[in-house]
């Protein structure tokens, strides 16, 4: 194996694995005025999946001070994101905002890779 292989090699195997959830500059801002409030900087976002709901899916949305053996992170503006490997295929391409209207007031996910939900729009599959 060449030196340049072998950096590569390195570089590759030190490198953190990401997932492919994104959030929009409200959501980022939200979650970090929450934490603020909180008075907490050691805790970061964890989107899950779980079963159950009505459509099959559930989606989990919470603040977690753990770090979970093969969680996958990525940071936006400041805030750390986790999602666990088994949920990160079904969230892959999620985008997740923060609405503030007369109508609705919370986060949302927007998720192409589900192939329905529910109308309670918590559940998927």
């Amino acid at each position: 194996m060449t030196t340049a292989e072998q950096t590569g090699a390195t570089q590759a195997e030190t490198a953190e694995e990401t997932h492919g959830v994104t959030l929009t500059d409200a959501a980022a801002a939200k979650a970090k005025a929450l934490l603020e409030q909180e008075g907490r900087d050691d805790m970061h976002l964890r989107i899950g999946v779980q079963p159950g709901g009505c459509a099959g899916l559930r989606y989990q949305l919470f603040f977690d001070e753990r770090t979970l053996d093969g969680d996958l992170f990525r940071e936006f503006d400041g805030l750390r994101v986790a999602v666990d490997r088994a949920s990160a295929p079904y969230v892959s391409e999620a985008v997740i905002d923060f609405v503030d209207s007369i109508e609705k007031q919370g986060f949302t996910i927007d998720n192409p890779t589900a192939t329905g939900s529910c109308a309670c729009g918590d559940s998927f599959h």
